[in-house]
């Protein structure tokens, strides 16, 4: 088992933030053009739990996969956790938290991951999962701060 942990504070009040990260059509602003993202359903309403996501990607050399999460809790403007139904990995829990802070708002996530393929998934993490995963989550950073500012707390 992965873990991926990261924070991010913005200077954005917590409802705004919410209101971003509660949208699942702003996955696709947020994940990196290269990756090919497209959601084929699931994407037009608010989250809630229960709530499933069908998108395909494109994270290696072209290579489309489907990916399906699904929203299992959802604690308005606090957090909310999405896992993996089917698609690259043996496993993914992702929790997204959200915290009021003086000037603004800190948003943390953290990731468990399992990779398939036994051995051959543990040599290709560090040469290609956990890259990419860093890849993803950089973009995500700056691409918030391209939309939100940079937090001066």
């Amino acid at each position: 088992m992965y873990t991926l942990h990261r924070k991010q504070n913005l200077p954005v009040s917590l409802q705004e933030a919410w209101d971003f990260i509660s949208t699942p059509k702003n996955l696709a602003v947020i994940t990196p053009p290269s990756m090919g993202f497209v959601t084929l359903s699931g994407d037009d309403r608010k989250m809630f739990a229960g709530q499933i996501i069908h998108y395909t990607i494109t994270p290696l050399l072209g290579y489309k996969m489907e990916w399906i999460t699904e929203i299992t809790h959802v604690q308005d403007k606090q957090f909310f956790v999405d896992e993996q139904r089917y698609g690259p990995y043996k496993f993914w829990h992702h929790k997204h938290f959200l915290k009021e802070i003086p000037g603004g708002v800190e948003m943390e996530d953290i990731v468990h991951y399992k990779i398939p393929m036994g051995i051959l998934g543990k040599m290709a993490h560090p040469i290609l999962v956990k890259p990419k995963l860093e890849e993803i989550f950089e973009y995500r950073k700056n691409k918030l701060i391209e939309l939100f500012g940079e937090f001066k707390g």
